[in-house]
Formats: C-alpha cells, structure tokens, sequence
C-alpha cells in the first residue's frame, strides 16, 4: 500500500506553517529569544511550549519501545483522531467505517469534517464481522476505526479479525487502545512496523489518571506522522500539560501500581454484581469498565443518580438495550455502588 496515495491533494501540497520554535531548536542556558514576540518576564509559563514535545516523546518512546519518530501527541486523543480525517478524507466524497457500538466521536468527527459513515455492527458477542466490513468498503473508503479494548462494551477484538482487517483494508486502520493497559492482549504497538496503514492511537487519560491534562498519543510510520505534524496546530500540547505528563511518568511504577489496583477491584466489582437480582448480564471486560445489561436501564440510572452515583445508561446503542456502563472506581466507591444496587 502507498501512503501517499491515500493523502489528500490539498495536504500533499500544503507548506506547513514554521514557528519560532521550530526554526530554532537549540536552548544554551544563556540564549536571549528575542524571535517569538513572547511576553519577557519568566512566570514559568510566558514562553511558548515546544512544538514537537521532545523530552515528553522520549519518556514516551522509553516506556513503549517506539521511537519519536513514529509519535504524534495530541490535545486529547479526539485532536488525533481530527487530523487523521483532516489528512486523509476528501469532505463530502470520502467514507469512513466505524463498527457499532463504539466510541461515539468517531461519528461526531466525520460529521464534522463532512465524511460519509459506513456502520457495520458487531456481532452478538461484539465481534467484528470481517467479511461484511471489507465488503462494505469502496474506492473512497479512507479509515477503518477498531476500538479495542471497545467502549462501550469493554471486550478485545479478537486479534485474528483484526489482522485480517488490516492485511485486506485498502485505506487506514485506526485502532484505538485507549483501554490496551487494563487488557491482557498484547498491544498492537509491537506489529508497528510490520503494516504501513496501520495507526495505534492510545492516551494518558484512563490507566495513567491524566484526564485532565487532555493528551493522546498516536503512534503510526515516520511517514504518517509526518503528514499529521505538517497540519497540526504549531503549540498544541501546552507547556503545562507537557510538564505534568513528564513528572507523572517518571514517578516509577505509578501507574502500574494503580492499574494492578483497579484490576482487584474490576474482579470484586464483578462478583458483587452477580449478586444484584435485576442485573441478567455481566459482559467480559478487558477494561476499566463493566457493562451489565439490568432490567429497566433508564429506571436504575434515575435511581443512582437519585442516591449520588452516576453511571453511564448505554441502552441506545446497538446491542446494548438495557445496559449500563460501570467505570471502576477505588474501593469506597465501589462499595457504596454495590450497597446502593443491593437496597433498590
């Protein structure tokens, strides 16, 4: 497959846009940047961030085995996913296929930027149906997003549909690992180098608990990234998201110790849930999530809420009529969630 090919005529020919920061790398301890029309006084945050985020991709690099040259990071994994149909969907001529239930802003996006949606459901045990969605696909079919571990379902894909996807899909396959760390699959990081269509977005938002600093991670060929820093907006990690990432992830075994956490309480959460009379379904979860289908969806979400718990009602999305969407929570949490579900 030729990347190039799959690029949009109006990317091809941009001339990306050079910052200050761009055209001069260098930072000697005495240097006077007089280049970026930046307020002179140091308050720690009155100096443009760097552009390309080098010391954060080198943690990351480090922690994944990826080099820098295949990472993109982005203002949230949602800013990822923006360039991607940015770069490579023609608006109102180019199609994309997303595999119901999923992660609602793969539609909102093509909506956006005015791309057609291909919906192909999964099936019953919410497994991709390989064949109908290669022959769903057409001459403009751009992007095929996977999400894997699936929201909101919280099962993997099974890597075997996936790679076949991959091998036989003549555009781009996005798979999101957005869960990948609670999962006992391996991540699709570790094939990188074996399909160049294939892009790998995952963020610091659930397993590294920094939700707050909105920052994604997309992982694809040199060549691929390259295409998406050419259209990326010139400072979009901000310097303090830039910092906060970096002092989290060099605290060691940080996030391993709380994953390994939020893996006890997934399995007790699962068993207490057992227990409640009017849940019928509890769904595998390679998450940090369980969906459970209970009797009346809408009736028991009023009914948490009522008593000070808010979960996610998922009964409008395909296959998943009546359930709801359990985000693990530490150990008080989760036992005043069960305790509440037993009294109502």
């Amino acid at each position: 497959m030729n990347i190039q090919d799959l690029i949009r005529p109006a990317i091809k020919a941009l001339k990306p846009y050079s910052s200050a920061r761009d055209e001069f790398q260098g930072v000697p301890a005495d240097m006077v940047f007089l280049d970026a029309n930046e307020n002179p006084f140091e308050n720690g945050v009155n100096r443009y961030p760097d552009p390309q985020q080098g010391k954060l991709k080198t943690i990351l690099s480090e922690i994944k085995g990826i080099p820098s040259k295949n990472i993109l990071l982005g203002n949230g994994s949602d800013e990822v996913l923006d360039l991607i149909f940015r770069a490579f969907c023609e608006p109102n001529q180019d199609n994309v296929i997303i595999l119901p239930p999923t992660y609602g802003m793969y539609e909102v996006l093509a909506n956006l930027n005015a791309i057609a949606i291909i919906k192909v459901d999964l099936d019953e045990s919410f497994q991709p149906n390989v064949d109908a969605i290669l022959r769903a696909g057409n001459s403009n079919s751009k992007i095929l997003f996977i999400c894997s571990p699936n929201n909101p379902t919280a099962n993997s894909l099974e890597s075997k549909k996936i790679e076949k996807l991959i091998k036989n899909f003549n555009g781009l396959v996005v798979i999101d690992e957005a869960y990948i760390d609670f999962s006992n699959e391996t991540s699709w990081l570790s094939r990188l180098n074996e399909f160049p269509n294939l892009v790998v977005t995952q963020t610091l938002s659930k397993a590294y608990a920094m939700a707050g600093i909105r920052l994604g991670i997309c992982y694809a060929s040199p060549e691929i990234i390259t295409v998406l820093n050419t259209i990326k907006p010139p400072y979009n990690i901000n310097e303090l998201t830039q910092k906060k990432a970096i002092e989290l992830l060099s605290i060691k075994d940080l996030a391993k110790s709380q994953i390994q956490d939020i893996l006890k309480e997934r399995i007790l959460l699962i068993e207490e849930l057992k227990n409640i009379t009017f849940v019928s379904k509890i769904y595998p979860s390679d998450a940090n999530f369980i969906l459970a289908k209970v009797d009346d969806a809408n009736k028991r979400y009023k009914q948490l809420v009522e008593k000070g718990i808010v979960v996610r009602n998922r009964t409008t999305q395909v296959g998943c009529e009546n359930c709801l969407r359990f985000t693990v929570g530490t150990s008080e949490e989760n036992q005043k969630l069960i305790k509440t579900l037993k009294n109502i």
